[in-house]
């Protein structure tokens, strides 16, 4: 009688959670257009067909990679310092995430391209023009945007290193002269 190894049994939570935490940091390394299902299966030591089974393919999974970022809580908006500091450290640890990047990049998918706006709308834009428009300023959005976009390019601009005394500036130093960027 030969002795049949018992059927190895998946998490199929776990392997969700993995396959989210490596595409998570494929895609704020790489980008979208860049990262393969492969690479995300390698990187999360399982199967790249699990892709397809839980999340239906890299779109998907993109997708729910921005949707367990955002979690529950509301935003602070960039007003607060609190959250530019953690937005700058969080940048500064782990490099311009998808929603950042979708804001200078545009992807060729046309799911994720309106994941990425929705959730670049609802975590940075939209606190602020509800902060705007509770101070009375006109066009609360455009404001909003413009504030947005402004302080997504200090953030590229820092990780680029492109601007040598930003790049090396201390967070804690950067949070004065960006909350007075963004509240002009």
């Amino acid at each position: 009688m030969s002795a049949e190894k018992p059927p190895r049994r998946r998490d199929a939570a776990r392997s969700r959670e993995l396959l989210i935490k490596a595409a998570g940091e494929l895609l704020a390394e790489r980008g979208f257009e860049r990262t393969t299902v492969r690479d995300i299966g390698e990187r999360a030591g399982l199967d790249q067909a699990l892709i397809a089974r839980y999340f239906g393919g890299k779109s998907q999974l993109f997708i729910a990679v921005l949707r367990a970022e955002a979690g529950d809580d509301v935003p602070l908006d960039l007003l607060h310092t609190e959250r530019v500091r953690e937005v700058l450290e969080r940048v500064g640890q782990r490099g311009p995430g998808p929603i950042f990047q979708a804001a200078v990049q545009r992807p060729h998918d046309t799911a994720v391209e309106r994941a990425t706006r929705e959730e670049l709308q609802l975590r940075m834009v939209a606190p602020l023009k509800e902060a705007f428009a509770e101070q009375g300023l006109d066009r609360p959005q455009l404001r909003a945007e413009v504030a947005t976009a402004a302080f997504i390019g200090v953030l590229l601009g820092r990780g680029a290193g492109a601007f040598e005394e930003l790049a090396a500036a201390d967070p804690q130093d950067l949070l004065p002269l960006v909350r007075r960027l963004l509240s002009h």
